[in-house]
């Protein structure tokens, strides 16, 4: 009995699952996947019957071939005349099963990107985007949410994200503000770093002196350099403002086109 066979076809028939659900997911984290080992086994599975459903059916209408149950049972059972037999008639058959399960990799490796993008690009997955959001909705990477404006709709997505953090500087607490341009998380899917623009800080001592009467422009001081850096972990705390610019609409009136025709009519019927 050859144990170790029917082992590897499981294994190969369920790596499109483990593919496609790597894939699909967006998750700040790198190293470890803590979620639970029945929820991962769960996708992985549903995940492998749809793409094995999808490329059985494209086979059989485009090229005319179909699954053999009765083979893949052999292959699968603890019988080894039948995994032998089995074996015989995988054989005659290697190119085209070596190309089927290829495809199938490549295809559960480019499908559910392509498939994110799309629920990225129309905000499918918007906590108020109807009731198939929660469906769609990358729960492992709230960052993402947060600092992109991502739950925002098309017509309010914000144009710029600011972000206001206090560092402890030399003993001092410290305010720096600054338009935020992209953000790193680290291997345990935790915000490592931020990436500013157009930085300015000042000490939070100077809000104790601060007279709203009088404009000091002194009291912020701007920060050299196109970028700058900002570790969470040297944060005190963050604050993050969405910004969102008025559209500005002119009282100027504008001519329709058509009265400039109407206009050239008259004076030819004047002339006339």
């Amino acid at each position: 009995m050859n144990v170790a066979l029917p082992a590897l076809i499981v294994f190969l028939l369920l790596l499109p699952g483990f593919i496609a659900r790597s894939r699909f997911k967006r998750a700040e984290r790198a190293s470890l996947d803590f979620s639970p080992f029945g929820q991962i086994v769960t996708e992985a599975v549903l995940w492998s019957c749809v793409f094995h459903l999808l490329w059985l059916i494209a086979s059989g209408v485009l090229f005319g071939r179909a699954l053999q149950p009765a083979v893949l049972l052999k292959i699968l059972s603890a019988d080894p005349a039948s995994q032998s037999r089995a074996v015989d008639a995988i054989a005659t058959q290697f190119f085209w099963i070596c190309a089927y399960f290829l495809s199938l990799y490549a295809g559960a490796l480019i499908a559910p990107t392509a498939f994110r993008m799309l629920i990225t690009r129309f905000r499918l997955d918007r906590f108020n985007a109807g009731w198939f959001a929660p469906l769609f909705r990358f729960h492992q990477a709230p960052w993402y949410y947060l600092l992109t404006g991502a739950d925002f709709d098309e017509d309010n997505q914000p144009d710029f994200i600011s972000v206001s953090a206090i560092v402890n500087v030399a003993g001092q607490a410290v305010l720096f503000i600054g338009i935020l341009d992209d953000f790193f998380v680290d291997a345990d899917g935790g915000l490592d770093r931020l990436i500013l623009q157009q930085v300015m800080r000042r000490p939070l001592l100077a809000d104790q002196r601060y007279d709203p009467a009088d404009d000091d422009p002194t009291r912020f001081y701007g920060v050299e350099g196109d970028y700058f850096v900002l570790r969470y972990s040297e944060a005190i705390t963050l604050n993050i403002e969405y910004i969102k610019l008025a559209k500005v609409e002119t009282d100027e009136a504008v001519d329709e086109p058509g009265d400039g025709a109407q206009a050239i009519d008259a004076a030819a019927e004047i002339a006339g």
